[in-house]
């Protein structure tokens, strides 16, 4: 067997053991999914009809803000299932498992391969779930069939940015519970971007960070996909963002496992 093979082979298996680790134990991916459902509601039913109003649109109302919400709503979806991926990390850092694979006969690559592909799988599905329930609220794109292949795209490679990057947190912390933590702020940057309400609204300091953070070109693209607009220079951003992040995270995954495990 070739060590390509070898390689994939083992990649499989850690795929198959974090599926079958999240469907064993639901209740975490359950409330990740939950927590950017219950805001999509939040804001469409709660808030809606005041800010869908202040959006300009001719339309107005809830519909027209569900369909401006809705890509910020997704981006809270895959910050949150990243925090799920940060823990099942720790969780098998802390627990002696990655200490038992380097013993074994087993890719080096194959551990973290597993997680980011088991972790990117996940979150796909959860935004599906998420997708189907801003259809019934109101949701309404109007793209094409190359419009939603192109934004299901730019949603695969946001996973796997995001994904690269809470395992390295994961594994950079002591503790399951700081793990859980560490992920936060990347739940908080849609709603300090473009995602609730458009950066022009914002106090001149924080519209700047708006502006300028990595969530908002990707929002930006995201609508201009899903509505058929041009997105301008944010496609490029948001895919600049995206390559840097995913990275920046392998880079400091990788180091993180291939340190001494005394350390």
């Amino acid at each position: 067997m070739t060590t390509l093979a070898h390689t994939l082979g083992d990649s499989r298996t850690m795929l198959r053991r974090n599926l079958r680790h999240a469907m064993r134990y639901p209740a975490l991916t359950v409330t990740v999914v939950g927590v950017p459902v219950i805001f999509l509601l939040l804001f469409v039913y709660v808030f809606g009809g005041t800010l869908g109003d202040g959006l300009g649109d001719v339309a107005g109302g809830r519909g027209a803000y569900a369909n401006y919400v809705t890509p910020g709503i997704l981006m809270v979806a895959i910050a949150g299932t990243a925090q799920a991926t940060a823990i099942s990390v720790a969780m098998d850092m802390t627990e002696g498992i990655v200490a038992r694979f380097r013993t074994m006969s087993i890719a080096r690559s194959a551990v973290l391969t597993g997680h980011v592909v088991g972790a990117v799988l996940q979150t796909m599905c959860g935004l599906v779930v998420v997708g189907a329930v801003a259809l019934l609220v109101g949701f309404r794109p109007t793209t094409g069939p190359a419009g939603w292949l192109a934004a299901a795209g730019m949603l695969t490679l946001v996973a796997f940015a995001i994904t690269w990057l809470s395992v390295a947190l994961g594994m950079v912390t002591k503790t399951v519970e700081s793990a859980s933590n560490l992920p936060m702020p990347l739940v908080l940057l849609p709603f300090l971007g473009s995602g609730f309400v458009p950066t022009d609204s914002m106090p001149a300091g924080l519209s700047w960070f708006a502006e300028h953070q990595p969530f908002t070109p990707i929002i930006e693209t995201l609508r201009g996909l899903l509505f058929g607009a041009a997105s301008g220079g944010s496609a490029v951003r948001a895919v600049g963002w995206c390559l840097v992040i995913a990275l920046v995270g392998y880079l400091w995954a990788r180091r993180l496992y291939d340190r001494d495990p005394s350390r």
